[in-house]
């Protein structure tokens, strides 16, 4: 079975040989912008990837985007909010174009506070809420909306650890009720930013270490399913992390405490919610989740030992681990095969179409350090292939013919996708989608993934054409999402999946 072995063949592939390794080749002399009195910063800071050519195009940041974050606006704009020094208050926006001369727009004060190590959610309304950030307990929205604009938020306050804070970056999910779950140090609420009401109060993680930046685990929302129904479930999966005071020892004595080896996973709509701890095949500190297409999450990246922030992380982790969320408790993980590219502090990874994982980064310095460092700037970029993607499962792969990419789709509407595929379709087939993430230090923010409730499943094709080894072609009819509480309007990945093994994904807009 898929879901129960380790890929023959090596799982990642780099684009190129040499791809994105040498920064001095993205940068342009003409884009150069004032970095301190009399110095000048040519370097680029930010690319535009091409995945299917493997070529880039440098853009032009004028403002630090250094620790910030961000969402894609329902029209697809990318929105980047934050940063450092002269980027604190700035807000960013990348409006897609097929011309080649599209590049960031930035909005001065764009920001009521000063956000740095803050998250970001996309809201049913189109909006992002913005939460936290160092020294900023407390909550906006972009574009800003009517005085008062910030609205404090004493939780942060209380989930900050003097010394080390323990609280940035906060996990944010928008549950299925329209409030939002908020995870900070080793705790969560669940807030009516509407109102600025908490209205649940979530036991902490037992053993009480902290899962938030600088001792950074991560954390998914895992799949919804069953959309219809009138409550609907909602579980979140908190994994890694590093024990309370690691951060100080790295810091002051130089001391690598072992990372937390642990996930705790929780029912966030149950009346008398309760973590469930689950024990990881390894430690993992500054780790990556990232949801694939059939429901899965990959862990991925980071270090054994340490903490996050700079120079502070040891032990590379070069083994991933898939967990498997249907699979009954302490059968969930499988180990994959090894990378050979340590992917510290300032890692990432993110879904692609195709259904890889992008992976790159790793910059534990202040600066861009090549030489005579523990862990080098690493400007490579690698392609993970999870094993669904082996050739022995080709067969059962489908291929969407219809909806076309870039449609409109509905809320509450029957849906037809129309597929193909050339082996047999044994079990129920899935069409999932998924909301593309806005990555950074070990959190995706806005992930999530919905399972479309499958009304019926039919043959389209003739027993007579797949004598002749033609592909045989399906339809499935499934439900959109009923309401932007559930599935907040803007670009959806979707897919079908058959046999665990999903399609190359299609752009679809839900509005």
């Amino acid at each position: 079975m898929l879901n129960s072995r380790v890929p023959k063949r090596p799982l990642y592939t780099t684009p190129s040989p040499h791809c994105l390794r040498n920064h001095r080749d993205v940068s342009e002399p003409s884009q150069c912008r004032p970095r301190f009195p009399n110095v000048s910063d040519c370097t680029a800071h930010s690319i535009e990837y091409k995945v299917e050519s493997n070529t880039i195009r440098p853009l032009t940041v004028q403002s630090n985007t250094w620790c910030s974050s961000g969402s894609l606006r329902p029209d697809g704009v990318l929105v980047q909010t934050g940063g450092d020094r002269d980027g604190e208050l700035k807000a960013r926006t990348f409006t897609p174009c097929s011309d080649e001369e599209c590049d960031w727009v930035e909005i001065n004060n764009g920001l009521a506070r000063r956000r740095w190590y803050s998250s970001n959610h996309i809201l049913p309304d189109g909006k992002q809420i913005i939460i936290g950030g160092q020294r900023q307990f407390n909550y906006e929205f972009f574009p800003k909306t009517t005085s008062p604009n910030v609205i404090d938020l004493p939780f942060l306050a209380e989930t900050n650890d003097r010394g080390e804070e323990n609280n940035l970056y906060p996990y944010v999910f928008l549950n299925t009720d329209g409030n939002l779950f908020i995870f900070a140090n080793n705790r969560a609420i669940l807030l009516d930013y509407v109102n600025n009401k908490v209205v649940k109060t979530y036991p902490a993680i037992p053993g009480g270490d902290p899962r938030s930046y600088p001792s950074t685990g991560s954390a998914v929302l895992l799949p919804l399913k069953n959309l219809e129904a009138d409550k609907i479930d909602a579980e979140v999966l908190v994994c890694g992390g590093a024990p309370k005071g690691s951060f100080i020892l790295a810091f002051r004595k130089r001391t690598f405490v072992k990372a937390l080896d642990t996930c705790a996973r929780i029912k966030i709509n149950d009346e008398d919610p309760q973590w469930t701890v689950e024990k990881m095949p390894r430690a993992r500190v500054m780790g990556d989740m990232t949801l694939l297409p059939n429901g899965d999450v990959l862990l991925i990246n980071g270090g054994s030992a340490g903490s996050a922030a700079w120079e502070l992380g040891r032990e590379p982790v070069f083994v991933p681990d898939l967990y498997h969320p249907e699979n009954p408790v302490n059968s969930r993980f499988e180990s994959l095969n090894p990378n050979t590219i340590p992917r510290m502090y300032h890692s990432t990874a993110i879904l692609l179409r195709d259904g890889r994982v992008l992976v790159g980064g790793s910059n534990p310095h202040g600066f861009y350090n090549f030489t005579g460092v523990l862990f080098p700037t690493e400007l490579s970029l690698e392609a993970f292939s999870p094993a669904y993607l082996e050739p022995e499962f080709a067969k059962f792969r489908p291929k969407i013919t219809s909806p076309k990419s870039q449609s409109t789709i509905t809320y509450g509407t029957n849906l037809k996708v129309k597929f193909k595929v050339s082996g047999k379709i044994k079990g129920p087939v899935k069409v999932t989608m998924v909301f593309p993430s806005f990555t950074t230090h070990s959190f995706s923010m806005n992930q999530r993934l919905l399972v479309l409730d499958n009304v019926k499943v039919k043959r389209t094709s003739s027993v007579f054409g797949a004598l002749f080894g033609k592909s045989k072609h399906y339809e499935v009819q499934v439900r959109t999402p009923r309401s932007a509480i559930i599935a907040p309007p803007g670009y959806y990945m979707m897919f079908v999946v058959n046999e665990n093994v999903p399609s190359e994904g299609i752009w679809v807009r839900l509005q």
